[in-house]
């Protein structure tokens, strides 16, 4: 069993499950600090291989692709819901979808037949648009701050 050097946790193989920082028994055994740098470029994927197969970005991404489903989801699984950025995208996905459904019903009721032909289908369009774009953005490792739902997330994650 090694531990390790940053999280202190305890863990077998070469790299830490937790943080992704490489045993201290394998960054000596390397040699050099070419085997040294090469080790810890390759810590975030193995981490997130032991931890649970998918990478950070990946999950966080997924955590939009149904809404509060995948939201609560993620803050249910066990290797996500310790990563604070994963949690932030759950929680943000989670809010986002409640306050568009909230959205959606007040509009409804207060405005009937003007919310159906015009506002509900803008809105929708709207809505579409930032789920494209917040899933490609969460892919590509980028973290979006919605305006009023995002530093709610942050607080909570």
């Amino acid at each position: 069993m090694a531990t390790c050097s940053s999280c202190g946790m305890q863990f077998e193989g070469k790299f830490c499950p937790h943080c992704g920082a490489p045993a201290a028994e394998a960054a000596a055994a390397g040699g050099g600090e070419q085997a040294q740098q090469q080790q810890a470029s390759q810590a975030p994927a193995a981490a997130a291989t032991a931890a649970g197969g998918m990478s950070e970005n990946v999950a966080g991404t997924l955590c939009y692709v149904l809404g509060f489903i995948t939201g609560i989801l993620f803050l249910i699984l066990e290797p996500y819901n310790r990563n604070k950025n994963v949690r932030f995208h759950a929680f943000q996905s989670i809010f986002l979808s409640v306050g568009l459904l909230a959205l959606n019903i007040v509009l409804n009721i207060l405005l009937p037949l003007v919310a159906t032909l015009v506002i509900s289908p803008l809105i929708s369009l709207a809505a579409f648009i930032l789920w494209i774009f917040l899933l490609i953005k969460t892919y590509q490792g980028q973290k979006i701050v919605l305006p009023v739902i995002g530093p709610l997330a942050e607080k909570q994650a």
